[in-house]
């Protein structure tokens, strides 16, 4: 999804904020384009790590989203070929609780073993992807750093003047998928 904003004005807990939105609304949204999703969210994390040799709690919330969607992937979507396509866990409103949704776990032990395990996998490969996509694309990275140091904020179309949408198309990030 192409970059509407980006700014590293804090906000609440966040140190900094980017903002996307599709050209286009999406109904569907297929694991390919979940993986670039997650890789996506641990962007700023790889960053760290890879220009600073540090890491640091700044990308917390990334990290609970990343782990959130990529458990529901295993869980509740089908999307992991070792777990098969199956939904694991009953989700339950309970209305006198303020229809507070609970997860009732109606597996074994063994099963939340590799559930862990398919998720751990999944947020490494997407892991691994932001890291890649940071190397190849550190020079923009750092345009699009020095940019917002000056200035705090960019739009859409400034941050594409310094990181051209690739294959020549109107808009849009990196292809991540």
């Amino acid at each position: 999804d192409p970059v509407q904003k980006v700014t590293i004005v804090g906000r609440g807990q966040a140190g900094g904020v980017t903002w996307f939105r599709p050209d286009e609304d999406r109904i569907l949204m297929s694991r390919k384009k979940m993986l670039a999703t997650l890789a996506m969210a641990l962007g700023g994390r790889a960053a760290e790590e890879l220009i600073f040799d540090d890491i640091t709690s700044g990308a917390s919330n990334d990290i609970e989203q990343v782990t959130r969607m990529a458990r529901a992937m295993v869980t509740r979507l089908g999307m992991s070929a070792e777990m098969g396509t199956l939904v694991y866990g009953q989700k339950e409103e309970l209305i006198f609780l303020g229809r507070e949704i609970s997860e009732q776990r109606d597996y074994s032990d063994a099963v939340a073993e590799q559930i862990d395990r398919e998720v751990r996998k999944i947020v490494e490969e997407a892991y691994k992807q932001a890291k890649n996509l940071v190397k190849k694309y550190r020079k923009q990275l750092e345009l699009v750093a020095q940019k917002l140091l000056e200035v705090e904020s960019i739009n859409r179309e400034e941050f594409e003047k310094l990181f051209p949408p690739p294959n020549g198309k109107k808009s849009g990030t990196p292809q991540l998928a």
